[in-house]
């Protein structure tokens, strides 16, 4: 394994076993903490655009096929106001669409997406209803109590499948604050 930091991103590079297994990658940064499930093997042919090179190849001088992960990554539009907030006591919606690394040479797609929120600090989770809303992007609708019963803000729990059965799931203990 290889890791680079301090690039404009952390970069992680990996040797896998030939056969397919499946893995569960986590992170956490600051406080927000990320899972993500997938299934890969070793690649026998490389999918990366020859504009974008393998990490392996530009650092280590390695040859030999590989590709990204079919990492599944959440972009969010919260429909905030500009100090950040939503109102209380109201349905609130939100966006949020599964993408992938630029790289990934046919990405499975995301199928499904469920989504739950707390009101006092992760205790409790609760359902919030989802529907799909284009290519990879869902709409949550979240029933805000009213103010003082969310006083910490409200936080997200986001899961996504893809076709290929990848996962992702996201927890944003303070993802905003109500008004």
């Amino acid at each position: 394994m290889v890791a680079l930091v301090g690039c404009k991103a952390d970069v992680i590079s990996y040797d896998l076993p030939a056969e397919s297994a499946r893995y569960t990658f986590q992170t956490e940064t600051d406080g927000v903490t990320t899972a993500w499930e997938y299934t890969s093997d070793r690649p026998t042919e490389p999918d990366t655009p020859t504009s974008q090179p393998c990490i392996a190849d530009v650092v280590l001088k390695e040859t030999g096929p590989c590709r990204p992960e079919p990492l599944i990554f959440l972009r969010y539009d919260l429909g905030l106001g500009l100090d950040n907030t939503a109102e209380a006591d109201r349905l609130h919606p939100i966006t949020v669409t599964g993408y992938y690394q630029d790289r990934l040479g046919m990405p499975p797609g995301v199928t499904e997406l469920r989504a739950e929120a707390s009101f006092d600090g992760g205790k409790v989770w609760r359902p919030v209803s989802t529907e799909a809303a284009g290519k990879n992007t869902f709409t949550a609708r979240i029933k805000h109590p009213k103010r003082d019963r969310a006083s910490g803000g409200v936080a997200l729990r986001i899961t996504a499948t893809d076709r290929a059965g990848n996962t992702v799931k996201q927890t944003i203990p303070q993802a905003y604050r109500l008004r």
